[in-house]
């Protein structure tokens, strides 16, 4: 009965990781709440996740239970840690004691500070969509190492997660690269529609072909270093001069 209750959580974590198209998306803020269902999941002390570009750590984010003392763990990384190995090798780093990384001169730096908050066992598990890696998420538990893994194996666990918040992230820059572009795009059909509407009340207020009425406005907005499409906005709400304009014609 208790693994069925984990599995449900675990669902329900990871339903939870692939909304991510939604208007108020906070990245860090969503990579904080992957690292709290860690902790709930994996009777951890801390989580956090390390996104990494390039080798080089670009954003942290811990869950917001002892949130600072993730945060703590994740910056002591920079000379070598839990998730840059498991960047770098793009498989996860097994649960370890810390102690005896910290004899062995592993990573020196973190598991000093992972002893300072008396951190027993820690693992991590690459954050990657097919071949693509962005990050790492590292957990920190106050028990050791366990020879006998639940029904759900800690590491496995924690890589589906890992998982479904990569695809949620990845998801998410698809969805505002698309609606960058469908914006721009709209912009450009609007421009198009604005400078067309000017052409057309030149050539008609003028008496002239509509290519002409073009060049005039062209002009206009070459000799004021104006963009074209301010500059046919401005005949659009009558504050350009026509007589100005229609120098540009003669």
């Amino acid at each position: 009965m208790r693994y069925a209750t984990r599995e449900f959580r675990l669902a329900s974590a990871l339903v939870e990781a692939a909304d991510t198209l939604a208007e108020d998306f906070d990245a860090t803020r969503y990579l904080q709440r992957v690292s709290d269902h860690c902790v709930d999941l994996l009777n951890a002390r801390a989580a956090g996740v390390m996104l990494i570009d390039g080798g080089r750590p670009v954003s942290l984010a811990a869950s917001s239970r002892y949130e600072r003392l993730g945060l703590d763990l994740l910056e002591a990384q920079h000379g070598g840690g839990p998730c840059l190995e498991s960047y770098g090798s793009g498989r996860p780093v097994p649960p370890v004691s810390v102690r005896v990384a910290h004899a062995a001169a592993r990573w020196p730096d973190f598991t000093a500070q992972a002893l300072r908050h008396d951190i027993v066992t820690t693992f991590a598990v690459p954050l990657r969509r097919r071949d693509q890696l962005l990050g790492a998420l590292n957990v920190f538990v106050p028990t050791p190492p366990s020879r006998h893994m639940n029904a759900v194996p800690e590491l496995e666990v924690a890589q589906a997660l890992a998982d479904a918040a990569a695809l949620g992230l990845q998801n998410r820059r698809v969805y505002t690269r698309y609606r960058t572009l469908s914006g721009q795009l709209q912009e450009a059909l609007s421009s198009r529609v604005r400078i067309e509407q000017a052409k057309g009340m030149l050539a008609e207020r003028w008496g002239v072909r509509a290519d002409q009425a073009f060049v005039a406005l062209r002009q206009y907005a070459r000799r004021r270093r104006l963009a074209l499409d301010r500059a046919a906005g401005m005949v659009i709400e009558g504050v350009a001069a026509d007589a100005e304009l229609r120098r540009e014609i003669d």
